[in-house]
């Protein structure tokens, strides 16, 4: 691990992309060069083409842009020529801002390629919730509290613990922590697993982290960083607008046909409906619809804050003509309420849209208003769904969104049913499969529109070899529960059996099966000395941990600290143990989904994703050494090294897309699998 470097290109390129995506563009450089090992102008325009960042140019038009930088063509280039290439086509790239896609915006973190503003006052607010949520932490009490004027955010951000602990402020339990290598000094290797503890911890609360790798942390990459610390907070902030964990919610709506519609909302859209809730009752006339613009003048806040706490109201704050002078009251009334400074004046009259919803979220835990009529509340308990369905459709949604597809799903039951998300699923899942000229782009006012959506969905899921028996698109409009949940553990399923045959060629051509992923673990475990064995992944032995703990030993054998394992005896053993693989799981750089009570209760589904998720890993580790050993022709050469993981595509158009990072790394041989049986019964329930 002593060269662990990237791709070395000049600054002003290094600086332009991650070095996931360096990596990335770098092999399919390579990938092109003809037989004289060269490239030129002329290889390019093929390669563009097939991008999806390009999409919309055709390659005669790809031609003339490049026609445009370099005459001729035919001369040979560089890598960092094509970086120059692949930026200025880019920059052509026509934005389009789509108000249709259901997509979360406090969640699309600053990760892309040519974004690298970094706003001072966010900083400011995410400096001080730091020092706020993590001063009296053991390990890095002795680093804060930081002073946002400086860089000591990224540079204390560069050994991942911050990052770790931060994800676990967000959503406790995420990490346990016994899994962080918090030492003073860390070497290359320790900071490494660290960070991606971290990337994959973070896919795991449902961050968007395409194209971040390791080494971009490593570097302390300030935008990037930056971009996840925003993603981990709001994430913190907006966690309790939804009913499971705030029932109260239920007074957000008269009808009880709108809970399910409030349930489908995304957290910051909750938000907004929470607070013209309140402006509606205090007589304000025109609805809040953005954190932006509609709040800049300040009436909006004051007429909330005087509904919410009118003991602390300033008759002034309406009478002022001033926008300053009103955002400066509106602050000394919410300080009165106790909420906490983090944002200025000049935040508010600038319209700034993270800091304004990050501020109302701080009203909304400090003083909802909401009533607790018991009638309702219970009510809105008895919508949510059932744990183990809930269960699913957060591991689905986790794993579509790590996809990183064009919208970002907060509700898998309603967000699948025009269709129009499970098409780009399946076009990442399975590329060229979707026809998307019969394909209709939300908002989608026609039913049948959306219908005709998902009968797309699955003529394509039959094609695949889905159980889909009786089954048409409008079982998806109406929100089938059972049948969604059905669908796409099918989908991962393919998913990771399309990902294994990109291994082929290492294992001479043989389908891998979920026979042979349990005797691979097996075997593993044997390979060390220990004794243990499962029968199959609804083995009740499992429950305890061990099995799995020592098979992560057996792959990674410095990996698991046998002083912090227990016997597994009652629950709370049991759950230490979960806990504890999870994230030396997602340690290793294994992408998952799955939660403590998914081992503690045998959910052999889930046991299978995590069981083949340390396969792939493991032969993916063999393949990468076997590949990068030295040849006789190239020992003297100097070796580098770069993240664990392999990299993935630039917008996702890689065929191996992060191979273990990606979410449910395994393949079932429908033929003779326990879980392919599992799926045959819920179909036909479903059709019954």
């Amino acid at each position: 691990m002593s060269n662990f470097v990237g791709v070395v290109v000049d600054q002003w390129l290094h600086s332009q992309f991650t070095q996931v995506e360096l990596r990335s563009l770098k092999s399919k450089f390579v990938s092109i060069k003809n037989q004289n090992g060269k490239v030129t102008g002329e290889d390019l325009p093929p390669l563009m083409a097939k991008l999806k960042a390009f999409r919309e140019f055709t390659e005669e038009e790809i031609r003339g842009i490049l026609g445009e930088l370099n005459s001729d063509l035919s001369e040979e280039i560089d890598f960092e020529a094509f970086l120059r290439a692949y930026l200025n086509l880019q920059s052509r790239t026509t934005t389009k801002s789509d108000g249709s896609k259901n997509s979360s915006s406090f969640l699309k973190a600053t990760t892309t390629t040519l974004l690298h503003t970094i706003s001072q006052s966010e900083k400011a607010l995410y400096v001080a919730h730091i020092n706020s949520y993590l001063g009296d932490d053991p390990f890095l009490s002795q680093y804060l509290p930081l002073d946002p004027a400086t860089n000591d955010l990224f540079d204390l951000a560069k050994d991942g613990v911050l990052l770790c602990k931060l994800i676990n402020v967000a959503v406790p339990g995420t990490i346990d922590e016994r899994a962080i290598n918090t030492k003073r000094v860390i070497n290359l290797w320790e900071r490494n697993e660290n960070h991606t503890l971290c990337l994959n911890s973070a896919k795991a609360i449902g961050c968007t982290v395409v194209n971040i790798g390791t080494q971009d942390l490593v570097e302390g990459r300030p935008h990037l960083i930056f971009g996840l610390i925003s993603q981990i907070i709001k994430i913190q902030l907006l966690a309790d607008l939804n009913l499971k964990k705030t029932p109260q919610l239920v007074d957000l709506v008269d009808e009880s046909s709108d809970v399910e519609e409030l349930m489908s909302l995304p957290p910051d859209k909750v938000l907004l409906k929470w607070m013209n809730f309140h402006l509606q009752k205090a007589g304000y006339k025109k609805p809040v619809t953005n954190f932006s613009s509609d709040l800049k003048n300040g009436e909006a806040y004051a007429y909330l804050l005087n509904v919410l706490a009118p003991e602390h109201c300033n008759p002034s704050t309406l009478d002022t003509k001033d926008p300053q002078e009103r955002a400066k009251l509106i602050l000394d009334h919410a300080e009165r309420m106790e909420c906490k400074r983090y944002l200025s004046p000049n935040d508010i009259v600038e319209g700034s849209p993270n800091l304004n919803l990050a501020f109302v979220a701080q009203i909304f835990h400090q003083r909802s208003g909401l009533s607790t009529d018991s009638k309702k509340i219970s009510y809105a308990e008895m919508m949510t769904e059932d744990i183990q369905t809930s269960r699913e459709e957060r591991c689905f949604r986790l794993w579509i969104n790590s996809l990183g597809i064009a919208t970002y799903v907060n509700n898998v039951f309603e967000d699948v049913r025009n269709g129009w998300v499970l098409l780009e699923v399946l076009d990442k899942v399975s590329p060229g499969s979707v026809i998307w000229k019969q394909a209709s782009k939300p908002p989608i006012k026609m039913p049948f529109k959306k219908v005709e959506n998902c009968n797309q969905v699955i003529r394509i899921g039959k094609q695949m070899k889905f159980s889909l028996v009786n089954l048409g698109g409008n079982d998806f409009v109406q929100g089938n529960k059972k049948l969604i949940l059905a669908f796409l553990w099918q989908l991962m399923r393919f998913h990771m059996l399309q990902l294994l045959k990109n291994l082929r060629y290492h294992s001479q051509g043989k389908e891998v099966k979920d026979a042979d992923i349990l005797n691979w673990a097996n075997n593993k475990v044997k390979s060390t000395g220990r004794s243990s064995h499962i029968d199959s992944f609804k083995d009740k032995s499992l429950s305890n941990g061990i099995f799995f703990l020592q098979l992560l030993s057996a792959v990674e054998a410095r990996v698991v600290n046998w002083n912090l394992v227990t016997k597994g005896e009652s629950d709370d053993e049991k759950r230490l143990n979960a806990t504890y693989i999870i994230s030396v799981a997602r340690k290793l750089g294994c992408s998952i989904f799955l939660l403590p009570e998914d081992i503690m209760e045998v959910n052999q589904k889930m046991l299978l994703t995590l069981t083949a998720s340390i396969m792939y890993w493991s032969l993916q580790k063999a393949v990468e050494e076997a590949e990068s050993a030295p040849s006789p022709a190239s020992a003297s050469s100097s070796s580098t090294i770069t993240d664990a993981s392999p990299a993935p595509s630039i917008n996702g158009e890689d065929e191996i897309s992060s191979l273990c990072g990606e979410v449910s790394n395994f393949s079932i041989d429908d033929a003779a699998s326990d879980t392919s049986s599992l799926v045959e019964n819920d179909m036909a329930s479903v059709v019954d």
